[in-house]
């Protein structure tokens, strides 16, 4: 509010020291220099925040799908739902082709994209990748379902049941 009353060349200077770290500091002292030798002038204090805005602002939502896709992980999810979450995200960061796989590669459970790589023809496009890695995860899914099943099973008061070869079950169940 005080600043109203000051020149445009004041305010510039007041935004400026709000402007710190990396690429961003070296940007203003470039723009520092250009005022001092008089390279460059602003009409208004809002010409000068325009101009931040298309140095610093043009990639924001880009740059936060980005990083948003190098934090997603599958974790304990399925693959199904992990694959969904991985699509909303993706889209908008400009990823593609390659760099998309290897985002997807690297977020998803060790043990299914080792399955994968290690398949005799690897997926090569992401659609192939989200198709293969659903049912490998399927797949896990269903075998420990069929484990706990079958242990549950064998198990009769916490105590192992012996297992019967075939012919011992056939010769149990005749008469």
């Amino acid at each position: 509010m005080r600043l109203r009353e000051a020149s445009v060349e004041e305010q510039v200077q007041w935004i400026l020291s709000y402007v710190q770290d990396g690429s961003a500091d070296i940007w203003k002292e470039n723009i520092m220099e250009e005022l001092e030798t008089g390279e460059i002038e602003f009409e208004s204090a809002g010409e000068f925040l325009a101009e931040i805005k298309k140095e610093f602002g043009g990639g924001d939502k880009e740059l936060v799908k980005v990083a948003e896709l190098k934090k997603i992980e599958q974790g304990g999810r399925m693959m199904e739902e992990f694959v969904q979450d991985f699509k909303r995200v993706a889209r908008g960061s400009r990823y593609e082709g390659c760099p998309l796989i290897e985002e997807f590669k690297q977020n998803m459970n060790r043990s299914i994209r080792r399955k994968l790589m290690e398949a005799e023809n690897e997926p090569a496009t992401i659609e192939q990748w989200f198709k293969r890695a659903i049912a490998l995860d399927r797949n896990w899914r269903e075998s420990k379902r069929e484990e706990e099943r079958l242990r549950g099973k064998k198990e009769t008061n916490g105590t192992p049941t012996p297992r019967l070869n075939q012919q011992e079950a056939l010769r149990q169940s005749l008469p």
